[in-house]
């Protein structure tokens, strides 16, 4: 059995670090981890993430949690092509990690209740409708950086372009009107199409 141990569900941000693992072709161990009283919030799992919230991993003596620092962790560690081995393109993937945590996430993540998750009596569309005109100038931007490009980051497909479209997979659940941003479109149908994706949402 693999020293390397995902704790988390799918349906949350343990998906990106699922995403990760599968893209680096690692052996791993998945342990479903819902959130409450008995998954998130018992001391058990607390003794590994004492936020009580997933993802987290353990590998080997390391214990990790936060999403984007668990992937820029397996990106760095392990071979293969999802961290630059240069230090100004390792910046880049840093700083769209960091970005779009920032700038889309709190966003997305309110679309995404609003226009999904919540049940009917609960939901804002009138807040929804205002979040995603608010989402234009960040999509705007990140529009721009993908024109004339395939990737965030350098040649291959990295770690800048796989924790954004990790996030940005709430935007399509969330009926985000792409029309204005083709490039954005373009790049996540075929960042989230990549096979070590789908894996990851089993």
């Amino acid at each position: 059995m693999s020293h390397l141990k995902i704790f988390g569900m799918s349906k949350s941000r343990t998906f990106r670090v699922l995403w990760m693992a599968e893209e680096l072709g690692l052996e791993y161990e998945h342990i479903p981890v819902d959130i409450g009283d008995q998954g998130t919030g018992s001391a058990e799992f607390l003794s590994i993430n004492p936020n009580g919230r997933i993802p987290a991993i353990q590998d080997g003596e390391l214990t990790l949690f936060e999403s984007m620092a668990i992937n820029l962790y397996l990106a760095r560690q392990y071979p293969g092509r999802m961290m630059p081995d240069n230090p100004e393109d390792e910046a880049r993937v840093i700083q769209w990690s960091f970005w779009v945590v920032n700038e889309l996430e709190p966003g997305l993540l309110t679309l995404l209740r609003h226009r999904a998750t919540y049940p009917e009596d609960q939901r804002d569309p009138q807040l929804a409708d205002a979040t995603e005109k608010e989402l234009a100038r960040p999509l705007a931007v990140l529009d721009q950086a993908l024109v004339g490009k395939t990737y965030l980051v350098g040649e291959h497909f990295s770690a800048a372009d796989l924790n954004v479209a990790s996030v940005m997979a709430w935007a399509k659940a969330s009926k985000v009107d792409f029309s204005a941003f083709p490039h954005v479109a373009a790049w996540m149908e075929q960042c989230l199409g990549r096979p070590a994706s789908r894996a990851a949402r089993r």
